[in-house]
């Protein structure tokens, strides 16, 4: 991994940065902090006109070139993310009248598969029903390096798509890790209360440590750090 990632909490001194974000710099700690402390000083960083979305990075011990290390899932996180996703779905009958009732934005089948072809992809998750699935399996091309494509590892590919447009509206996040073996996901915003990112965070790493692949032998949580969109790191003690 590159010195310069959040994990590591460090300083990129060839980026230019703005005069707000070099003065957070002074502020960074140059040691891991427990949990609670780190949040506290993450939100001391936030001086931005906007709601920064406050995001976790974890350094993980796995090989990404070996299948049963990859490290990839979805959850609902207590206190939300304060972001409100915008959903589509792919589902037919029932299935799509309840997906609509539960709050997708769009719910169709060659229509939307048309509109997604045709590189349109404005929208936060894709959800597909089994039964849809010969039907998106085309649009890989266009939704798969956005991280959109459905998936049943994901829990995005499923006939209840109802309950998971609801979970996504409620705050899920997905995440799968990266080449490097790193995770990374959103766990709130900078205005949520220190508390509730404390039991968004919390609830990241315990559901992250419950994925621990069988054949690690070695650290399987090698680091984490939080930080905001704008805003510099703070490495959390393990």
């Amino acid at each position: 991994m590159s010195p310069n990632h959040p994990t590591y909490g460090s300083r990129d001194p060839m980026g230019k940065k703005s005069k707000r974000y070099r003065a957070s710099l002074e502020k960074q700690p140059a040691e891991a902090l427990p949990l609670s402390e780190a949040v506290e000083r993450l939100k001391q960083y936030d001086s931005t006109k906007f709601d920064q979305t406050v995001e976790i990075h974890m350094r993980l011990g796995v090989d990404p070139n070996q299948a049963d290390q990859i490290i990839r899932g979805s959850l609902v996180l207590p206190n939300g993310i304060g972001k409100s996703q915008r959903v589509v779905v792919f589902a037919k009958g029932d299935a799509a009248t309840a997906a609509a009732e539960a709050g997708a934005e769009m719910v169709g089948q060659e229509d939307l598969a048309k509109k997604i072809k045709d590189g349109w992809t404005d929208f936060d998750v894709c959800i597909a029903a089994p039964d849809m699935m010969g039907l998106v399996g085309p649009l890989g091309r266009v939704l798969g390096p956005r991280g959109l494509m459905p998936s049943p590892r994901a829990g995005t590919v499923t006939p209840d798509v109802a309950k998971v447009v609801s979970e996504y509206k409620a705050g899920k996040v997905e995440f799968r890790n990266d080449k490097g073996g790193n995770v990374h996901a959103m766990v709130g915003k900078m205005s949520f209360d220190a508390p509730k990112l404390v039991e968004n965070i919390q609830a990241f790493i315990a559901f992250i440590d419950n994925l621990k692949p069988q054949t690690i032998k070695g650290t399987y949580v090698k680091g984490v750090a939080i930080c905001g969109t704008m805003s510099p790191s703070v490495r959390v003690a393990s």
